[in-house]
């Protein structure tokens, strides 16, 4: 129970602790070590609850969400037969590759999804079969679940769940007749086991542009605040005169049924860089994307008419992209999204002045 209650605190206290954003890399090494807590879920003889192990793995990070893993493990398994009671103990050494989902990798909490196939090398001691061999190798199936918890830029804490189901019925010491199982149960053993453990990582690669709020701009150092009365002038100025102030910049303004200009959402001259007050809007529309699964939206880039037609019309594609790449950062499904560049063709404000040529490098979504 000792180990139950060590466990839960562990979680309670990541749980409480202050969020921690840790760089992310586009690939890396990871080395993992920590304790495994293991207890049969299918076996001919009871299993007990006083088990333990450890492992000891390395990894490697393939791309922001996938990952390969080598872990070596030891467990001991306990069980009890026969009346009186005796206890029978089996030692595992087990050697798997995994591989490795993760789905929000840049959350404080990072959950993922593990599959897995290896070897493992078993030692008996006092099994109810004596007639059997007090040792084999079998091979193992894995599959399971786990989080990663950020602790800083390159540790992370792991908890993983995971069921092992190996190839015979030996690892127990008490062979099932006719042994036709398969990884939920039947005659083959089983056993699932709960890792807690740090992750070291290491030989990052280029750093990751995905968790990134602000391209360019470290967290700690956010920009100058948005000067929103600007934004609002702006708009007041060039947009036709059913936009009312209280959607200026809360809420994409409506141009129709079926567009949507988001207002604010501009880029640096002759760039597909956003500006800065550009990624409160974009991450409101993401917000609203999300709220709605069944909106599928088409994004329209637009550029001023400074430079050739042809060169505006590709930087109006590339800038409709820029946007794609953030909302599908954050979560948006990119089959939901479809881009388009207008170039210079569709201007919204007079592209004589500075303000209005600011106002038609732009972004609007048509909902389809």
């Amino acid at each position: 129970m000792r180990k139950s209650y060590a466990v839960f605190l562990i979680i309670f206290m990541l749980l409480a602790s202050e969020s921690i954003f840790a760089q992310l890399a586009k690939s890396s090494w990871g080395l993992g070590f920590g304790g495994t807590y293991p207890r049969y879920t299918n076996s001919n003889i009871s299993g007990t609850e006083y088990n333990y192990g450890g492992y000891l793995s390395i990894q490697r990070n393939l791309t922001e969400h996938s990952a390969v893993r080598f872990a070596g493990r030891y467990v001991m398994l306990e069980a009890e037969y026969g009346t009186p009671t005796q206890k029978s103990q089996t030692s595992v050494i087990s050697g798997q590759f995994d591989f490795l989902y993760s789905f929000v990798p840049c959350e404080p909490v990072s959950p993922y999804i593990l599959a897995g196939v290896g070897g493992m090398y078993y030692m008996l001691d006092n099994p109810p079969d004596i007639t059997i061999d007090d040792s084999g190798l079998e091979y193992v199936v894995t599959f399971g679940f786990g989080a990663n918890w950020k602790v800083g830029d390159a540790w992370d804490v792991k908890t993983e769940l995971y069921y092992n189901t190996a190839s015979g019925s030996m690892i127990d010491g008490a062979p099932g007749s006719s042994p036709t199982g398969g990884i939920l149960g039947a005659n083959y053993d089983a056993y699932m086991s709960f890792d807690v453990g740090l992750v070291y990582y290491f030989g990052k690669g280029e750093e990751s542009k995905i968790c990134q709020l602000y391209e360019g701009i470290k967290l700690d150092e956010m920009p100058d605040p948005v000067d929103y009365e600007r934004i609002e002038n702006i708009v007041k100025k060039n947009i036709p005169r059913e936009v009312v102030k209280e959607v200026v910049v809360e809420k994409p303004v409506s141009r129709g049924m079926d567009n949507m200009v988001l207002v604010g959402v501009n880029f640096e001259f002759n760039s597909t860089k956003l500006q800065p007050e550009a990624y409160p809007i974009v991450f409101h529309a993401t917000q609203v994307l999300l709220s709605n699964p069944d909106m599928n939206v088409e994004i329209q880039g637009h550029t001023d008419n400074i430079g050739s037609e042809k060169y505006n019309q590709s930087l109006s594609e590339k800038r409709a992209q820029t946007v794609k790449n953030y909302l599908v950062s954050k979560g948006v499904d990119a089959s939901r999204l479809t881009v388009v560049g207008y170039g210079e063709t569709k201007p919204m404000a007079d592209n004589k002045t500075a303000d209005g040529r600011a106002m038609n490098r732009r972004i609007e979504f048509k909902v389809k």
